[in-house]
């Protein structure tokens, strides 16, 4: 297990990712390649559809500095300029949209053996504020996850969660969206040496008294190949199977069907990425 709590985005996101990680219904291709001095470029290619949307993303490392450049199809540039630990845990990342100008960001990270925290802030006249801690070890940690509007005088998020993490087992429970829906979710890594594991999610709407309850499993077929399934009380059903054709490249077919309306057409999605 990893030294520390962590940020607060990891509280449950083993069992999100084994979930709701590389499912799709839209066609997508990525292709990363590298300069002789060090730059990554990664041009993607997504198709939704009848909307094709594309970007190019430029990364750049200089000792602890990465800066990354993205260009899309909507002619927006984003920029990411990220100084990894300039004293030791902390982490720096300056963010920005043009032509949008309220879109400038400046967020700090510290981690810690016993906290973790993230703070971020809006470079505009009335910014919104973000703060998110997590408190314990990499056992059991509480944390929680603000951002208050200066403009309008208000929070806009309100969100806090609790997690144990043993050898094989994380559940994680959050009350999120002001205290309207509470999450309880868990992952249990069955056998290490496949990768096969089993998780599960239930979210539970205060305001309208609904729950959804998904589970879902995944296992390696090989040391390139795993598969992973999913269902939920709706009973939508979903699939999918990965192959590492060759080092860091990935080729996904994915899909999702409707078992209480099996007449509509399944959803179908494909992926391929590749690096050098």
């Amino acid at each position: 297990m990893a030294k520390g709590p962590g940020l607060y985005t990891d509280i449950g996101k083993k069992v999100r990712d084994l979930l709701y990680k590389d499912y799709h219904s839209d066609h997508k291709l990525t292709i990363t390649t590298y300069s002789p001095t060090g730059v990554a470029i990664t041009s993607s290619a997504v198709k939704k559809g009848d909307l094709f949307l594309a970007d190019v993303n430029t990364q750049l490392k200089n000792k602890n500095i990465t800066t990354d450049i993205k260009v899309d199809t909507s002619s927006n540039l984003f920029t990411t300029i990220t100084v990894d630990e300039p004293c030791p845990g902390l982490k720096t990342i300056l963010s920005f949209k043009v032509p949008d100008q309220r879109s400038g960001k400046l967020e700090l990270q510290y981690l810690h053996d016993y906290a973790g925290v993230s703070s971020s802030v809006g470079l505009t006249a009335n910014p919104i504020v973000n703060f998110s801690g997590v408190v314990g070890t990499n056992v059991v940690a509480l944390g929680t996850d603000v951002s208050f509007d200066t403009k309008e005088g208000n929070f806009t998020k309100c969100n806090a969660g609790l997690s144990f993490t043993n050898a094989d087992l994380i559940a994680a429970l959050t009350l999120n969206d002001k205290g309207e829906t509470l999450n309880a979710s868990y992952y249990h890594s069955v056998r290490p040496l496949t990768s096969t594991a089993v998780g599960g999610e239930i979210s539970h709407s205060f305001s309208t008294n609904e729950n959804t309850i998904t589970a879902g499993t995944q296992h390696s077929l090989d040391p390139f190949t795993t598969v992973k399934a999913r269902v939920n009380n709706f009973g939508k059903v979903s699939a999918l199977i990965q192959h590492e054709w060759r080092p860091k490249s990935l080729f996904t077919i994915s899909g999702e069907v409707d078992t209480k309306a099996i007449d509509k057409t399944a959803k179908f999605g494909l992926a391929l990425a590749l690096k050098p």
